[in-house]
């Protein structure tokens, strides 16, 4: 008996997302999958760059291109997605409830930001690659961070 495959996941030394996650990036705009496309590269590598991280599992999450520290536990989901209401814009989504954004905005003050949940980026203009590939790294690792503090304060 064949052991099932999981379709949602991009498992180490796989070249590309599957079907699911390629079919939601074909759906955007050529600017926006562009951008979308080099994001998510950006991801990938500052994961396999990042101490702790290890293999990252891609899924969609709320239809949106998801990326998740399954196999290590180091940190918190990061989601990317265009900006539906505002024109040649995209994102990168963290988890609503952590202090990640609150700290992106100490460290970036330049950047722009939706609540505590995104930093917004212009299709249109420069990515910030050194800034989005430290706040991806301290996303992939937030849970680390958390597990040494409560360590240091026992």
């Amino acid at each position: 008996m064949k052991k099932p495959v999981r379709k949602t996941a991009t498992k180490p030394g796989k070249v590309g997302p599957d079907a699911a996650v390629s079919a939601i990036f074909d759906g955007y705009p050529k600017p926006l999958k562009a951008r979308l496309l080099a994001l998510r590269k950006l991801i990938l590598d500052t994961a396999k760059t990042t101490k702790g991280v290890g293999a990252i599992e891609e899924t969609l999450k709320w239809g949106q291109p998801s990326y998740l520290t399954s196999e290590s536990g180091s940190g918190s989901t990061i989601r990317i997605d265009r900006v539906k209401s505002v024109p040649d814009s995209y994102a990168v989504y963290f988890h609503c409830q952590t202090n990640l954004v609150e700290t992106f905005r100490e460290l970036y003050p330049d950047l722009s930001y939706s609540g505590n949940r995104a930093i917004l980026l212009d299709a249109t203009g420069k990515s910030p690659e050194a800034a989005l590939r430290h706040c991806v790294a301290l996303a992939l690792t937030y849970h680390l961070r958390r597990r040494k503090g409560a360590r240091g304060a026992a």
